[in-house]
Protein backbone atom coordinates (compact mmCIF):
# COMPACT_ATOMS: atom_id res chain seq x y z
CA UNK A 1 0.00 0.00 0.00
CA UNK A 2 1.44 3.38 -1.15
CA UNK A 3 2.50 6.08 1.74
CA UNK A 4 -0.26 8.25 -0.49
CA UNK A 5 -3.29 5.71 1.11
CA UNK A 6 -2.07 5.43 4.49
CA UNK A 7 -3.92 7.73 6.78
CA UNK A 8 -1.92 9.43 9.45
CA UNK A 9 -2.97 12.06 12.76
CA UNK A 10 -2.34 15.06 10.76
CA UNK A 11 -4.38 14.50 7.26
CA UNK A 12 -6.81 16.84 7.96
CA UNK A 13 -4.55 19.57 8.71
CA UNK A 14 -2.83 19.52 6.26
CA UNK A 15 -6.12 19.33 3.89
CA UNK A 16 -7.33 22.33 5.92
CA UNK A 17 -3.80 24.44 5.33
CA UNK A 18 -3.00 24.06 2.02
CA UNK A 19 -6.84 23.77 0.92
CA UNK A 20 -6.76 20.56 -1.22
CA UNK A 21 -7.19 16.66 -0.61
CA UNK A 22 -4.49 14.69 -0.14
CA UNK A 23 -3.81 13.08 -3.79
CA UNK A 24 -4.03 16.87 -4.88
CA UNK A 25 -1.45 17.69 -2.26
CA UNK A 26 0.92 15.36 -3.38
CA UNK A 27 0.36 15.53 -7.35
CA UNK A 28 1.40 19.57 -6.36
CA UNK A 29 3.82 19.09 -4.79
CA UNK A 30 5.37 16.81 -7.18
CA UNK A 31 5.41 20.06 -9.91
CA UNK A 32 8.27 22.14 -10.57
CA UNK A 33 6.60 25.39 -9.30
CA UNK A 34 5.31 23.83 -5.63
CA UNK A 35 5.89 25.55 -2.59
CA UNK A 36 8.78 24.70 -0.36
CA UNK A 37 6.11 24.72 2.70
CA UNK A 38 3.74 22.51 0.69
CA UNK A 39 6.95 20.02 -0.04
CA UNK A 40 8.17 19.68 3.31
CA UNK A 41 4.72 19.03 4.28
CA UNK A 42 4.10 15.96 2.09
CA UNK A 43 7.61 15.12 2.66
CA UNK A 44 7.25 14.78 6.67
CA UNK A 45 3.77 13.11 6.16
CA UNK A 46 5.36 10.26 3.91
CA UNK A 47 7.69 9.74 7.03
CA UNK A 48 5.01 10.25 9.51
CA UNK A 49 2.66 7.37 7.96
CA UNK A 50 5.74 5.22 8.23
CA UNK A 51 5.94 6.54 11.71
CA UNK A 52 3.02 5.83 12.45
CA UNK A 53 2.30 2.55 11.05
CA UNK A 54 5.11 1.14 12.86
CA UNK A 55 3.50 2.11 16.20
CA UNK A 56 0.40 0.44 15.19
CA UNK A 57 2.36 -2.84 14.10
CA UNK A 58 4.56 -2.63 17.63
CA UNK A 59 0.91 -2.17 19.53
CA UNK A 60 -0.91 -4.64 18.02
CA UNK A 61 1.76 -7.18 18.57
CA UNK A 62 1.92 -6.45 22.07
CA UNK A 63 -2.19 -6.77 22.35
CA UNK A 64 -1.80 -10.31 20.58
CA UNK A 65 1.21 -11.26 22.82
CA UNK A 66 -0.75 -10.34 26.19
CA UNK A 67 -4.36 -11.06 24.97
CA UNK A 68 -5.94 -12.88 27.87
CA UNK A 69 -7.16 -16.08 25.67
CA UNK A 70 -3.38 -16.51 25.45
CA UNK A 71 -1.44 -19.75 26.92
CA UNK A 72 0.58 -17.67 29.70
CA UNK A 73 3.69 -19.98 28.51
CA UNK A 74 3.63 -18.30 25.68
CA UNK A 75 4.68 -14.87 27.51
CA UNK A 76 7.81 -13.81 27.09
CA UNK A 77 9.31 -11.13 28.91
CA UNK A 78 12.05 -10.65 26.53
CA UNK A 79 9.64 -10.31 23.43
CA UNK A 80 7.69 -7.64 25.48
CA UNK A 81 11.09 -5.34 26.24
CA UNK A 82 12.52 -5.60 22.83
CA UNK A 83 8.63 -4.92 21.71
CA UNK A 84 9.03 -2.20 24.52
CA UNK A 85 11.96 -0.39 23.00
CA UNK A 86 10.94 -0.61 18.91
CA UNK A 87 7.78 1.17 20.42
CA UNK A 88 10.17 3.63 21.73
CA UNK A 89 11.75 4.26 19.26
CA UNK A 90 8.59 4.22 16.73
CA UNK A 91 7.04 7.02 18.84
CA UNK A 92 10.00 8.88 19.41
CA UNK A 93 9.97 9.15 15.08
CA UNK A 94 6.40 9.67 14.75
CA UNK A 95 6.61 12.62 17.76
CA UNK A 96 9.67 14.31 15.76
CA UNK A 97 7.54 14.26 12.58
CA UNK A 98 4.37 15.47 14.36
CA UNK A 99 6.59 18.63 16.00
CA UNK A 100 8.15 19.17 12.75
CA UNK A 101 4.76 19.55 10.63
CA UNK A 102 3.52 21.68 13.74
CA UNK A 103 6.20 24.46 13.44
CA UNK A 104 6.00 23.57 9.30
CA UNK A 105 1.98 24.53 9.09
CA UNK A 106 2.64 27.22 11.99
CA UNK A 107 5.62 29.14 10.10
CA UNK A 108 4.01 29.13 6.46
CA UNK A 109 3.36 31.90 4.63
CA UNK A 110 -0.67 32.32 4.73
CA UNK A 111 -2.08 30.99 1.25
CA UNK A 112 -2.23 33.28 -1.37
CA UNK A 113 0.30 35.78 0.28
CA UNK A 114 3.25 36.83 -1.97
CA UNK A 115 6.86 38.07 -1.00
CA UNK A 116 5.91 42.24 -2.12
CA UNK A 117 10.39 42.33 -2.03
CA UNK A 118 12.86 40.02 -3.63
CA UNK A 119 14.51 38.09 -0.43
CA UNK A 120 18.19 39.60 -0.73
CA UNK A 121 21.25 36.83 0.02
CA UNK A 122 23.98 39.44 -0.46
CA UNK A 123 25.28 41.55 1.81
CA UNK A 124 25.01 45.25 0.20
CA UNK A 125 28.10 47.10 -0.83
CA UNK A 126 28.77 50.45 1.25
CA UNK A 127 29.89 52.99 -1.06
CA UNK A 128 30.11 55.86 1.04
CA UNK A 129 33.73 56.95 2.09
CA UNK A 130 35.30 57.37 5.68
CA UNK A 131 36.94 60.80 6.25
CA UNK A 132 40.84 60.42 6.50
CA UNK A 133 42.14 59.58 9.76
CA UNK A 134 43.53 62.56 11.85
CA UNK A 135 47.26 62.66 10.96
CA UNK A 136 49.36 61.33 14.51
CA UNK A 137 50.83 63.88 16.34
CA UNK A 138 53.89 65.15 15.58
CA UNK A 139 53.90 63.33 11.86
CA UNK A 140 56.24 65.09 9.29
CA UNK A 141 58.19 66.53 12.12
CA UNK A 142 62.11 66.02 12.09
CA UNK A 143 63.74 63.84 15.30
CA UNK A 144 66.58 65.70 16.12
CA UNK A 145 69.76 63.42 16.45
CA UNK A 146 71.44 62.45 20.00
CA UNK A 147 75.12 62.67 20.57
Amino acid sequence: MSVLHKSTSWDKALAEAFGASLSELYEQAGSPDASAALTRAMELRSWLALAEEQVVRVRDRVHESTAADRDLGELSADDLRMDAQWLEAALAGRDGYVAALGELLRTMPSPGSRVEHPVQFTQPKLTTALPPAPAPTGAGAVRARRP
